[in-house]
């Protein structure tokens, strides 16, 4: 969503890299970039406008650090700045007294409101421990309601339905009552939504919200909307008292104007952001995390969260001494691919690495490749898993017509694996913290390792194996270090 934001930032930093100190001039090169982009990004004039302002007085201001080059003083400015557009801190959800949690959504029709109901109560039930109830109520829409029965079905969530005949305050009251009777401690409400705002719609949501009493409105936003998702979500906001925004579609070449707008313009924070069509592709705003992202410093945070999700952690220590061991096969590979894969698409994964966002930008990254890698380790037998050393030509031959793939794919596959176990063994006794201290290794080199950085079209890193754009290797050096304080 950001891409083109994240571009024009990164030239502005490489405007400033080796200047000697911040100027006006020299921040007005840096700025003009950005103001463009964030036009472009279709963000609101006015705030772009007082954004430009704000970096400007800030980066001025700034003292001078001698140490400190001034791109990275730049960035730390536009990072700062644009953690506050964001929404400054994250903002979490409203607390119940008692009784259950009671949440009502709103939107637009073709926001995605019906699908981030479900996508919300599967997260709250993982991240909060909450014993979600959903209620049925957009009677508007046809096969609304069947939508969210069919949700909540396949993701083991209640679903309170009472068919498409009555009125949709006295269903979602109905809902409450079946909710505290049947002991669940969250309820969310999906009402009706419209083609436009208009004033039916807009009485029946406020008779809702009168008679349930929410403790909180979450507003669906389609972030491809752009400008006409913030003009939509101040109207909305006008007739009720939005807690916050779940912005939907977040994963498409949407400009991202809504994300930088929303707040500024409506007041209103954005809750959380959809960024995929799979039920667990909802993940909470954080401000300062996404500021990082859109800046290149990646997310590293967001990314171990969701590892200690889907991640047993005595497995993969266990499987991390064998790879720096250099002695894992194929059979433990395939164990770690299918970890991987547990944690999104590999381009989402590996932009959240400190410097790979601008770099993966233009680079398709299939994830089909996954399937046609697993097809032909499936295809090898126990013992050529094990031991790879011993798959001689003729094998090779048999692999790759049990597998569907050419015999060249093989003799790839075979190539890059051998060269993983070596460089893994390398870094095993150099140690994580040296090899990080050093620079990270050229991630070309692997060639095409199959769930690796270095597939196919991807591009090699800078000098000496250091990664391009701002904070990306200072943030790998800080992992580095992070990581040594945690073995010892």
């Amino acid at each position: 969503m950001f891409d083109s934001l994240a571009g024009a930032l990164n030239s502005a930093y490489t405007a400033l890299v080796g200047k000697k100190v911040l100027t006006e001039q020299n921040i007005d090169d840096g700025i003009r970039a950005v103001r463009q982009a964030l036009l472009e990004a279709d963000v609101n004039f006015k705030v772009a406008k007082g954004f430009i302002k704000d970096v400007k007085e800030r980066a001025l201001g700034q003292d001078v650090i001698k140490a400190v080059d001034p791109g990275d003083q730049f960035v730390k400015v536009v990072h700062d700045c644009l953690s506050e557009l964001l929404g400054g801190e994250k903002t979490g959800l409203p607390h119940a007294d008692k009784g259950p949690l009671i949440l009502m959504t709103a939107g637009l029709q073709g926001s995605g409101k019906t699908t981030s109901c479900a996508k919300l109560a599967l997260l709250l039930r993982k991240t909060k421990k909450k014993n979600p109830l959903l209620v049925a109520a957009d009677l508007q829409r046809p096969a609304a309601v069947e939508q969210l029965q069919t949700l909540g079905k396949q993701l083991g969530i209640p679903v309170h339905a009472e068919g498409v005949s009555g009125r949709a305050p006295e269903i979602c009251k109905r809902g409450i009552a079946y909710a505290i009777k049947n002991q669940h401690d969250l309820v969310i409400l999906d009402t009706a939504g419209r083609l436009h705002i208009d004033e039916p719609l807009m009485r029946e949501l406020e008779e809702v919200h009168k008679k349930c009493k929410p403790h909180g409105v979450l507003l669906v936003c389609d972030a491809m909307l752009g400008q006409d998702a913030v003009n939509s979500a101040l109207e909305f906001h006008k007739r009720l008292p939005i807690h916050g925004v779940i912005l939907s579609k977040a994963d498409g070449d949407a400009r991202g104007g809504a994300a930088l707008s929303v707040k500024a313009v409506t007041g209103r924070p954005i809750l959380y952001v959809g960024t995929g069509e799979k039920p667990d592709d909802l993940e909470e705003f954080d401000p300062p995390r996404m500021a990082g992202r859109i800046l290149g410093m990646g997310d590293v945070v967001t990314l171990v969260e969701k590892a200690q999700e889907v991640i047993d952690e005595k497995q993969a220590e266990k499987d991390a001494k064998k790879m720096l061991r250099g002695r894992f096969n194929f059979e433990d590979f395939i164990k770690q691919l299918n970890m991987i894969r547990k944690l999104g698409s590999m381009k989402k994964v590996l932009g959240m690495l400190p410097g790979m966002g601008q770099m993966l930008k233009d680079v398709d990254l299939d994830d089909d490749r996954f399937k046609r890698v697993e097809a032909m380790i499936h295809s090898m037998t126990v013992q050529e898993r094990r031991n790879p050393d011993v798959i001689h030509v003729q094998r090779r031959r048999r692999i790759a017509s049990g597998s569907g793939n050419d015999l060249q794919a093989v003799h790839d596959l075979i190539k890059q694996f051998k060269m993983m176990q070596k460089m893994m063994s390398k870094l095993g006794k150099g140690g994580l913290g040296g090899m990080m201290g050093g620079g990270m290794p050229d991630l070309g080199e692997l060639g095409g390792m199959p769930g690796m950085p270095g597939m196919p079209g991807m591009p090699k890193t800078g000098k000496k194996g250091r990664l391009p754009g701002p904070g990306a290797q200072g943030g790998l050096d800080e992992l580095g270090g992070f990581m040594r304080r945690r073995k010892r």
